[in-house]
This record gives C-alpha cells, structure tokens and sequence, in this order.
C-alpha cells in the first residue's frame, strides 16, 4: 500500500471490500455456499449480537443492513450474491458515523471482524474470482 492510501484508510470515514482492493484481507471473500445461507449466517450474526441493530434484509437482492448501536456507531450494508451453484460472493460498506469526518481506520477493523466471522462459519474457496 501506498502512503497516500495508508493515510486515506486511517482519515476516512467510509470502507468498502471489492474484488480488487489494495488490501487482500478486504478483497471480496467467496464461499463454498448458497446465497440463501450466507445471508442467514449474516443474519444471525446481527441479531444474536447485542452491538447490532438489523435495518433491513432483503432476501432477493441479498442485502442485509445493521447498524452499530454500542460503542462506535457505524451503518453496515452486507451483500451476498451467488455468483454460481454453490459460491457466493460476500462484501460490505461501513460508514462510520462520528462528528469528524475520520474513524482511524474502525471501518476497515470492522470488516475484518466480520470476514474473520463469516469465514470460520462458512468453507472459504479463495478471494479470486475465476
């Protein structure tokens, strides 16, 4: 990573994964898995968990959105798309909300948790689309 993107990670409010991010621990995560259960895995995770407060689920695009209600407040927007039989795309938005414009880089540890969460409940095949 660049110093200007390392700089931009700490003095920004917003992160998101993709398919190509900089950081491979934020690359889109694929799993061995249905849409149906990946979405259900995000959601038990949000509901099972004091810290979350789920918005909305919508079951038919594969979006889920919480919000942070203990500690640091943020807005989590988690899409889950199959992308064919038996491997799912997962990726997230996190918007912190803060009277500065800069979290210090919680959006992105925030993310992290999440894959690190996801990825002990799910079988992993590998950040690369093929």
């Amino acid at each position: 990573m660049s110093f200007r993107q390392t700089i931009a990670r700490y003095f920004s409010d917003h992160a998101e994964t993709n398919d190509v991010h900089i950081d491979e621990s934020l690359q889109t995560h694929y799993y061995k898995t249905t849409g149906e259960k990946g979405l259900n895995i995000l959601e038990n995770l949000f509901q099972n968990n004091s810290k979350y407060h789920i918005n909305a689920v919508s079951k038919d695009r594969g979006e889920i959105s919480a919000t942070i209600v203990k500690g640091k407040k943020a807005f989590i927007v988690a899409t889950v798309i199959m992308v064919r039989p038996y491997r799912t795309a997962i990726d997230f938005s996190v918007t912190t909300e803060s009277m500065l414009p800069i979290d210090f880089g919680y959006s992105y540890r925030l993310m992290q948790q999440l894959y690190t969460y996801v990825d002990r409940e799910l079988p992993l095949v590998d950040n690369k689309r093929q």
